[in-house]
């Protein structure tokens, strides 16, 4: 079974009450989005392999350290994925960028597929499947059949806010995924948001209604 990681640092959960709050502005808004996607990439790549080589200082030759293994490859679901990908590239700029397009269907609440455009070698990458929120995670998990169907085996999901609910969905839907967040929280309404949540995250990243 895949495990849950609650990115719990203190500068992420102090960032995410101002996400949270009603009254922070469009571009404040996306700024912390931002930082805290930066913090959690921290996080999601902290078993990365490392393999050593040798470098010259100006002092002595030593051994270092440098990251091995497979490539990294980000996958925002669009829209409001978009929104934490410059926060990742921040740390890792040479991370490949997919991208699957998906909305819900106001009625039925399941994923729509509408565009799918990813790296020619993404079966090679480990992928970070990017959404801010994982409400019933019908989104999610049809980003990970996608990618499934596509022969990749390494994903990993990073979300901001889950309800108890998608984390279920996606753990009953693929139970090799494991999932990354910033909050937990309480439960999703009628409308399938997530309680308290932060409302609709491209909205505010876009500034849209």
């Amino acid at each position: 079974m895949g495990k849950v990681f609650i990115c719990d640092h203190p500068l992420i959960q102090h960032k995410l009450t101002y996400i949270r709050d009603q009254n922070t502005k469009t571009k404040d808004f996306r700024e912390l989005v931002d930082e805290v996607a930066t913090l959690m990439a921290y996080e999601i790549t902290r078993d990365i392999p490392l393999e050593s080589i040798e470098v010259k200082t100006p002092v002595a030759t030593t051994q270092g350290k440098v990251i091995a293994g497979r490539m990294l490859g980000l996958i925002p679901i669009l829209r409001a994925g978009l929104g934490m990908v410059e926060g990742i590239l921040n740390l890792i700029p040479a991370a490949k960028v997919g991208h699957i397009g998906l909305y819900r269907d106001p009625e039925t609440l399941q994923p729509v597929e509408y565009y799918v455009k990813l790296p020619t070698d993404v079966q090679q990458r480990e992928l970070i499947v990017i959404d801010p929120m994982l409400a019933t995670g019908g989104s999610a998990n049809a980003a990970i059949d996608v990618l499934k169907k596509r022969g990749c085996t390494q994903i990993k999901l990073m979300c901001l806010i889950a309800a108890p609910e998608g984390v279920q969905s996606v753990q009953n839907a693929h139970p090799d995924i494991d999932i990354y967040v910033a909050a937990i929280d309480d439960c999703l309404n009628d409308h399938g948001y997530i309680v308290p949540g932060l409302g609709d995250a491209g909205d505010r990243l876009f500034g849209t209604k």
